[in-house]
This record gives structure tokens, C-alpha cells and sequence, in this order.
């Protein structure tokens, strides 16, 4: 402490300075000090104080302290110093066990610090933020407050956390720290964090927090590990007890498949740690917290059926039949069997299967029953079986039927111990508490199965050597007479009702026996002590279902001569009074709760839970059915005549419904296979309509190029066009055409004048005597000929080469009027193609007036088709008017 003394100074010799006065120079050194090593020591020094004077640093500085968190943040040292002490302030941690009222002192002083802590809630958020901080004396003692905080005020601490941004995800990062010890506390903390709060179990979960976990198991040895794998094991208890999205979550991330190896076991099973079978039991735990009655059907059964497919089911009854293993571990391992088959078939008939490893081998149930009828079994193993039992027959009419079996005559074995004859042992024997557990069990066999109701009427029990044998039914009437205990009472008087209820064939057995109506009256109307309410009550339960489910086939006991002997005997107020102690008793209520029988002594097993559910739907029924006076009865039944008539007037009306309703189904179906047809006829219309406007352009178009003036022009152009030749070059040929025509018609004349001349000269050869002027003239023609002579040669060559340039252009007048023939005998098929083309246009409106008319038989509206072309004329007059101002521009 001499560090203390520096930082506070010493005080004059004999003056010895208080705690307070200590604390609050530090304080104030805390507040005033400009060095950091000054703050440093200060807060040290408190931290060291903070243990015994708990109360006054967290008074005086606790404001200091969050000061330090907020302004201090590069300085870890001073910063753990202070997150230390404020955990010294919230939490005491003690090494020695503080007496009650010390603790219970201690316990509400943290609980106003903490309430003081977090009415800033800046503080929790300055808090995850230091959780940030990698430095080993800041994250430890930060994970540490939190969880303190937490422990203190858990509900006012998740609710900021939860608001606060990437609060529960910058806790999660503790889980992948490297330092374990830092990864435990934060185990810690997580458990405290998920406590109760839903929406938090749900971020951590989607946080990657079932794989992270089942790592860290795996990890630290799975069953066989230390305090860490039960850390996590809670954790996940939290994450997934009644949390139903993320048991889903759970499942559907294949994480059920991960739960296998961790019921691995060996041959050995002897010498099992304390942790292991902590360790088991809440991996049991874990396993029954996916498949609870309490969660919803649906979920429970998908978990029941992956827990069958990945073999889990098969390792727990490996377990299960395994020897050596701890008696507590047995007894959770059974609930856990238990609770993964009920309801499951599959599951059931696999369960069924299971035998135990004895020579000679017996099925797992026999063995399980012998336990359960042994009053040398410790008691809680004994309610396992019972339960187990139960969720074996659990709307399982097939496993009903082959218990029953086993107590026919005709399927009994005498060489091999049955569960039939287990139960009828422990049913007959001096335990009360194997009376009882035998009684509910087979109750269990015939709940809601009238069958094995009808089939265990035929059950004989041999009582000794030389008399008859008696029913079953009758020998449980028997020891009821006998003056038994209070539980077989109640447990055979469950089993009757169970029994006869809703079976008027076993009233009718039960009322046959003359002793039996006698000994109930007189059972109710006798003044007995507060144990034999119970038995009174169930009594009157047990007549009251013989006259609700009485045929009237026994004339002495009908309903009307019943419910006048309850009248003179019991009195009906009695009876219902007594009727309705069953329900105001305190066990009742607690069985009804939840279907695994949970009783803390023996004594206490006294209701089942299937039971309750029937008790309390015959309470109300019965009381009515004995109320009722014969006069009202015979209203009631004018009633349900008048009843069943209008039963039969309304299954008539019912069945003239269910034609109608057949009829407009064929209706409606005829109204859907017509509106499909419309729907394609219209589309079919609509198309026909875009066809015709196709056409209708292209008719207009074609009317257009061919022209009404000049139509042949127009067709030739067309054919031109249509074989590939522009207008212009037809045009340039046209014109080249006719100019060697006209150089023909030049050289035609120019060849005749040579003709003539030529002919001219040869004639005055030919003359043998001329004159003498006519031989000057000869002789002058001649010297012109001999003149000429060349000329005239030159003029034959020219005229041969005209000729070769006529035969050319006659050969290409004579392509060009055969081409003209061809582009004519195009127009001509052109022409053919737009009178087809008009025939086809006739064609399809003819068709659309028929569709029309379909249209309109269908309730349709249809625009007139005059009113289409004239707006569709309007149209094309609107384009053709456009078109010539384009032409005029």
C-alpha cells in the first residue's frame, strides 16, 4: 500500500487518514492531474481500494472512471486499471462464501451500481467499442464488466446492446480470439447475453454462432472435454429452447447431422468424469430441445426424421442398450428416445425393432418394461420407461395393437416373457407405484383406439388352480373391491374410464357384472378422507361415462334407471360435486401440463397426462347427461329427431348442393374452356386483322405504282422493276433504240441513192454504138467513174459495215421486243396475282364477319368493320394528302 501513500501524501504522524478521505484524494488527483502517470497511479490505487471499500469508490468515483474510458484511449495500461476497478465495484468476487444476508447485501449494492452504469447507455457503447481493443488488459477485464453488468440487469443491458450498431456482432468476434481465456469469458458473456431475449438469439445465430461452437466442441474433445464444452453447450441451449426460427436455422444447416459423434461410446463405460456426464446430459438436453412436444408439429417431425436419417436415433439406443452406463445418464437417455420417436412412425417401428443384447435377445421394450414393474429401479428411471413407453404408443395404432396381441390367448408364448404379461404383472402385483405405472401404461395401448378397446374384452386371466378364469376388465373390479392404496385406485379407476369410454360394448361388459354399479354408488356417497376424494371422484367419472355411453341394451341399467339410482343414492348435486374434485386437485394440474410424468416423490403419481385431456372433455358432457331430467330427456329426444329430420332435409340439400356444386364446376369449366377458346380466337382475329391490313397496304401500294393513266407504262416499269432493271436504264435503252433505228433508216438511203447510181453506169457500158456526144459523155462519165472508182469502193466497204451495224441493232431490236414480251407476260401474271390476291382478300372477310358473329354470340363487342375502313380510309386519305404536299414542296 505504500504506493498509495505516495500518490495521497502523508499525513502528520498519528493521524491515520480514513478510507473516504483516501478515496476521494484519488479521486480528485484523477480529476486535476495534467500527467498521465499522476491518473495512472490514481486509478491504480483505486483499483487496489475498490475490493474493501466497495461502496465508497463506486460513490465517489465511478463518474472518474467512465472520464478515464472516454479521454485516456491510447493509454491500455491505465484503461485496464479502470475497467478493473469498475468490475470490483459491480461485481463482488470474493474468494470466501459470504453468508446469505451478506451476499443478498452485496447482490443489491451491484445492482444500484449497475443501474448507475447504464442510465448513460453512452456507457454500454463506450464499452463495445474498448471490446475492439486487441490488447489483452483491456478486452479480459471489458469482457468481464459486461458480463457483470449483464448478471446484474440483464433485461435494460440486452436492450441497449441490442439497438447499439454492430453490438452483438463485435461480441461474437470474442469467440475467434486466439487467447482462450478471453474465448471462455466471452462463452460467459454470450450465455448472459442470450438469456430470454429472442431477438438476440436470432442475430447470434445468423452471426455464425452454431458453427463457431460446434468447433470449439469438437475442438475441446466433445463429451470427454472440459468446463469449455459445457459453456458451449449452454450457450446453444439458450440459442435454441423455445426459439423456433433458430431450431429451423439449426436443422437446416445439416448441424443435426454434427450431433452424431458426440454419443460415440465404448464397450467400457465405467469410471465416467463428473464433466462427461454433465457434458452428455446437456448434449441429451440439446438433442430434446429440437424435438419437444412443445415446439410446433411440423418442426418436430422434420427434426424427428433427419435424426433417423443421419443415424442419431440408432446411436442413442445404442446408448441406451449399452452397459455400464450411469444410472442418470440411462434415465435422460431414455426421455431423449423417447421424445425423438413419439409421434414418428418410422421412428416407432425402428424403436420397435431395437432388441438388447441377451442371449436369448429380447425386443429393447420387454426390457425396458421389466425396469419399469421393478420396484428396485430407482424412481425417476421407472417414470423414464413409462414415458418412453407412452411416446412408443403415441398415435401409433400399429404398436397398440401388438401390445394387445400379446395378452390374446392365442398369441401367447409360453417360453419368452411378453410386454403383455409384463404388464399385467405389475398391474396385479403389491408395488402400488408398478399398479400404477402398468394401469396408465395400458391405458395407453387403447387411447383413441376402439379396436384394441373391443380386442382386450377378450383377455382372460387365470386366478387359481380349479376356478374359471375372469376377464381382465372383471379382475380390475375385483382388486378395486379389495381395499387397495389410493394410487392403484386411481390407476386402475384411469384405466377403466380409459377403457369404456367412447365403447359402448365394454359399458355394456362392465355393467353386466352386478357388483360393479353397487360398489361405485357406494364408493360416492360414503364420507371419506381427503386421499379418497380423489377415488370418489373418479368413481363418479367411471359411472358417469356408463350412462353418457349407454346403449340401453342391459334393461336393468339403462340410462333413465341409472340416473334415478344416482337420485336416491348419491344425490346429483353430490355427484357433480365430487365429479368436479378431480379437476380442482393440485397433481391434476401439474399433469396436465406437459406429457412427461415429472413427479418429484412416488406418492405424488397419481394423474397422467393423456388422462387429463380426458377428463376434462367428459366433465362437462356428463354433468349435463346426469342433470337432465327424464322430461328434458324426452324433449332432447323430440329434439334430436327433430334433429335428425332436418339432418335429413340438410343431407339432402347437402347432396342437391353437391350436384349444383358439380354442376357449376362443369361450368365454370366449360366457362374456362370457352374463354380460352375466345381468348384464341381473338388472338387469332387480331392476327386475320393484321394480315388484312398487310394486304390492304400492299394492294394500295401496288395501286399506287401501277397508276390508272398510264397503266401499261406502269406494268412495265413494274416488271422492270420486278426483274431486277431501274426505270432510268430503261429509259437509256429505250432512247438507244431509237436511235439506231433512225441511223437504219439514214444508211437505207444513202445505199439506195448508190444503188441507183451504179445501175446507171453499167447501162451506158452496155450500149455497142453511141453517138459521138454520147461518147464525150461516155467519156466523161468515165473519167468521173474512173474518178469515183475509189469512192465507190470506199462507199461498199461503209455500206458493209452498215450493214454489220444494222444486223446488230435489228439483233438487239430483237432482244429488246422480246424482253418487252416477257415484261408484258409479267404484268399479265402480275395482274393474275392481284385478282388472286383480291379473291383472297373476299376470302378473309368473309371469315371475320363469321368470327364476328362468334364474337358477338360470345358477348363480345366488336367495332363495326365500316367504321374500321372508312377511319382506316380517313387514314390513308390524311397519307395521301401528306404525300402530294411532299410532291408539291
Amino acid at each position: 500500500m505504500n504506493y498509495i501513500w505516495e500518490v495521497v501524501g502523508r499525513h502528520p504522524t498519528g493521524q491515520q487518514p480514513t478510507g473516504a478521505e483516501t478515496i476521494q484524494k484519488l479521486c480528485d488527483r484523477v480529476a486535476s492531474s495534467t500527467l498521465l502517470e499522476d491518473r495512472r497511479d490514481a486509478v491504480r490505487a483505486l483499483k487496489s481500494l475498490s475490493k474493501k471499500y466497495r461502496m465508497e469508490v463506486g460513490t465517489m468515483a465511478m463518474d472518474h472512471l467512465v472520464r478515464i474510458l472516454q479521454t485516456d484511449r491510447a493509454d491500455t495500461e491505465t484503461l485496464g486499471y479502470a475497467l478493473d476497478t469498475l468490475y470490483n465495484i459491480i461485481c463482488s468476487d470474493e474468494e470466501e462464501e459470504p453468508e446469505e444476508n451478506q451476499q443478498k447485501q452485496e447482490d443489491d449494492l451491484g445492482a444500484q451500481f449497475t443501474e448507475k452504469f447504464i442510465q448513460e447507455p453512452d456507457n454500454i457503447t463506450l464499452l463495445l467499442t474498448l471490446l475492439e481493443e486487441f490488447d489483452f488488459h483491456v478486452r479480459w477485464p471489458g469482457v468481464k464488466l459486461l458480463t457483470a453488468l449483464l448478471k446484474s440487469q440483464c433485461a435494460p443491458v440486452q436492450g441497449i446492446i441490442l439497438v447499439s450498431p454492430m453490438g452483438v456482432s463485435r461480441l461474437m468476434d470474442l469467440l475467434a480470439d486466439s487467447r482462450e481465456v478471453i474465448r471462455n469469458d466471452g462463452l460467459l458473456l454470450l450465455q448472459q447475453l442470450t438469456k430470454g431475449n429472442t431477438a438476440i438469439q436470432k442475430i447470434v445465430a445468423f452471426e455464425n454462432a452454431f458453427e463457431r461452437l460446434l468447433e470449439i466442441i469438437t475442438e475441446e474433445g466433445s463429451s470427454d472435454g472440459g468446463i469449455v464444452v459445457e459453456d458451449c453447450l449452454l450457450l446453444l441451449l439458450n440459442l435454441l429452447k423455445n426459439n423456433s426460427s433458430n431450431q429451423n436455422f439449426f436443422k437446416e444447416g445439416s448441424y443435426i447431422q454434427k450431433m452424431k459423434p458426440w454419443f460415440e461410446v465404448g464397450d467400457d463405460n465405467s469410471g465416467w468424469s463428473a464433466q462427461k456426464v454433465t457434458n452428455l446430459h446437456l448434449m441429451l438436453q440439446l438433442v430434446r430441445v429440437m424435438v419437444s412436444p412443445v415446439n410446433s408439429p411440423g418442426a418436430t417431425a422434420s427434426c424427428q426424421k433427419a435424426m433417423f436419417q443421419c443415424d442419431l436415433l440408432q446411436q442413442l439406443c445404442t446408448i441406451l442398450m449399452a452397459t455400464g452406463v450411469p444410472a442418470d445418464i440411462l434415465t435422460e437417455t431414455i426421455n431423449t428416445v423417447s421424445e425423438v420417436i413419439r409421434g414418428s412412425e418410422v421412428n416407432q417401428d425402428y424403436f420397435a425393432s431395437v432388441n438388447a443384447p441377451s442371449n436369448p435377445p429380447r425386443p429393447a421394450i420387454v426390457v425396458l418394461l421389466m425396469s419399469m414393474v421393478n420396484e428396485r429401479q430407482p424412481f425417476v428411471l421407472r417414470c423414464a420407461v413409462l414415458y418412453c413407453f407412452q411416446c412408443f404408443l403415441y398415435k401409433n395404432h400399429k404398436g397398440q395393437g401388438e401390445i394387445v396381441a400379446t395378452l390374446l390367448p392365442s398369441t401367447i408364448d409360453a417360453n419368452s416373457i411378453s410386454a403383455g404379461q409384463l404388464l399385467c404383472g405389475g398391474l396385479f402385483s403389491a408395488d402400488s407405484l408398478s399398479n400404477w405405472c402398468a394401469a396408465v401404461a395400458l391405458a395407453h395401448a387403447l387411447q383413441d383406439n376402439l379396436t384394441q378397446k373391443e380386442q382386450l374384452l377378450r383377455v382372460q386371466l387365470a386366478t387359481s388352480l380349479g376356478k374359471p378364469p375372469v376377464s381382465l376388465l372383471q379382475q380390475c373390479t375385483n382388486i378395486l373391491s379389495q381395499g387397495s392404496r389410493v394410487q392403484t385406485k386411481v390407476g386402475l379407476l384411469m384405466l377403466l374410464c380409459t377403457w369404456i369410454s367412447n365403447c359402448p360394448i365394454a359399458v355394456m361388459h362392465f355393467l353386466h357384472n352386478q357388483d360393479n354399479v353397487p360398489f361405485l354408488t357406494g364408493q360416492i356417497s360414503e364420507n371419506l378422507g381427503e386421499d379418497e376424494r380423489l377415488v370418489q371422484g373418479l368413481c363418479a367419472l367411471l359411472l358417469g361415462i356408463c350412462i353418457y355411453y349407454n346403449d340401453n341394451s342391459l334393461e336393468n341399467y339403462t340410462k333413465e334407471k341409472l340416473k334415478q339410482l344416482i337420485e336416491k343414492r348419491i344425490g346429483k348435486e353430490n355427484f357433480v360435486e365430487k365429479l368436479a374434485f378431480i379437476t380442482k386437485h393440485e397433481l391434476y394440474s401439474r399433469a396436465a401440463q406437459k406429457p412427461q410424468p415429472a413427479f418429484s416423490t412416488p406418492e405424488h403419481m397419481l394423474f397422467d397426462h393423456e388422462f387429463t385431456k380426458l377428463v376434462k372433455e367428459l366433465e362437462g358432457m356428463i354433468t349435463k347427461a346426469v342433470l337432465r331430467s327424464s322430461e328434458e330427456e324426452k324433449k332432447e329426444e323430440e329434439v334430436k329427431k327433430t334433429l335428425e329430420q332436418h339432418d335429413s332435409i340438410v343431407t339432402q340439400y347437402k347432396e342437391l348442393i353437391r350436384e349444383q356444386d358439380s354442376q357449376i364446376n362443369e361450368l365454370k369449366e366449360q366457362v374456362a374452356l370457352l374463354t380460352s377458346q375466345n381468348e384464341k380466337l381473338q388472338n387469332t382475329t387480331t392476327q386475320q386483322f393484321s394480315q388484312i391490313q398487310q394486304h390492304k397496304d400492299q394492294y394500295n401500294i401496288l395501286k399506287l405504282k401501277l397508276g390508272k393513266d398510264n397503266q401499261q407504262t406502269g406494268n412495265q416499269a413494274e416488271a422492270a422493276h420486278v426483274n431486277g432493271l431501274q426505270p432510268e436504264e430503261l429509259s437509256q435503252l429505250r432512247e438507244q433504240l431509237e436511235e439506231l433505228q433512225r441511223q437504219n433508216q439514214l444508211l437505207q438511203t444513202q445505199l439506195t441513192e448508190k444503188d441507183s447510181l451504179i445501175t446507171s453506169l453499167h447501162s451506158c457500158r452496155a450500149r455497142p454504138q453511141r453517138s459521138h456526144n454520147c461518147r464525150v459523155k461516155d467519156r466523161n462519165h468515165l473519167y468521173f467513174s474512173l474518178k469515183e472508182s475509189s469512192w465507190i469502193k470506199t462507199l461498199l466497204e461503209s455500206k458493209e459495215l452498215m450493214e454489220k451495224e444494222l444486223a446488230s441493232a435489228t439483233s438487239t431490236t430483237a432482244i429488246m421486243q422480246a424482253e418487252k414480251s416477257k415484261l408484258q407476260q409479267e404484268v399479265q401474271e402480275s395482274k393474275k396475282e392481284q385478282d388472286d390476291l383480291l379473291m383472297l382478300l373476299a376470302d378473309q372477310d368473309q371469315k371475320i364477319l363469321s368470327l364476328k358473329q362468334r364474337l358477338k354470340d360470345l358477348g363480345e363487342t366488336i367495332e363495326d368493320e365500316d367504321d374500321l375502313d372508312s377511319r382506316d380510309q380517313f387514314d390513308d386519305d390524311d397519307d395521301d394528302e401528306e404525300d402530294d404536299e411532299e410532291c408539291d414542296e
